[in-house]
């Protein structure tokens, strides 16, 4: 298992805490720390991915170099082939299989507090469901090539201000449910988060047909 499917366990398993504290009602300070850890793990197993990646390819390409022409040599590189590209096949899957872990349980949790209509987390559901559908026949979204979805989906302003409303949003949630806070700036975060996701989904969508 990669350092990167590490990472992402990790958060998924941060978040299922998070949901047992959001309904026991526990401290919301700790809950917001909480969600800013899990939410910072997705960048975290991102650079994860990369980095060995990365350093998986130089060190295919350094040791090409040195043994060219060396028929054991190349069986071997044949080998270290292979599993680099079971590895770009899962990782990419699992990272996505994470983020939709994560959103499913703090959108199912709030929604069973009470604090987020059902109708948003069949959006939700719905939206994804057929996203993931049209970009697993595409094959992945790391790379975009439509302007639309350049800047929508994979720029870093947009990517970084989806991260900002997610945080915010499920942070506030917390606060509504364990400490009253007014409800009406939640359903004002959810409105624009929402808007967000469709929007990007929407994009996603544009790519697949592409």
């Amino acid at each position: 298992m990669r350092n990167a499917d590490i990472a992402t366990l990790i958060r998924v398993l941060l978040i299922v805490l998070v949901a047992y504290l959001i309904l026991a009602k526990f401290n919301p300070i700790a809950i917001i720390i909480l969600i800013a850890v899990a939410l910072l793990l997705d960048a975290v197993d991102g650079f994860l991915a990369v980095n060995q990646e990365s350093h998986g390819a130089v060190g295919l390409a350094t040791y090409i170099s040195s043994l060219r022409g060396n028929a054991k040599a190349k069986q071997l590189v044949k080998g270290i082939k292979q599993r680099m590209s079971r590895s770009a096949r899962f990782g990419p899957r699992i990272d996505v299989a994470g983020d939709r872990a994560v959103e499913y349980i703090l959108w199912a949790v709030y929604t069973i507090a009470g604090v987020v209509p059902l109708f948003v987390l069949i959006i939700i559901i719905i939206r994804h469901s057929f996203v993931d559908a049209f970009m697993a026949a595409k094959g992945t979204s790391s790379k975009m090539k439509t302007k639309f979805a350049q800047i929508v989906y994979s720029s870093n302003l947009w990517r970084g201000g989806i991260n900002v409303v997610k945080f915010l949003t499920f942070a506030y949630l917390s606060l509504v449910y364990v400490w009253d806070y007014p409800i009406w700036i939640g359903y004002v975060l959810i409105t624009i988060l929402v808007a967000y996701i469709l929007l990007r989904g929407a994009a996603e969508i544009c790519e697949a047909y592409a």
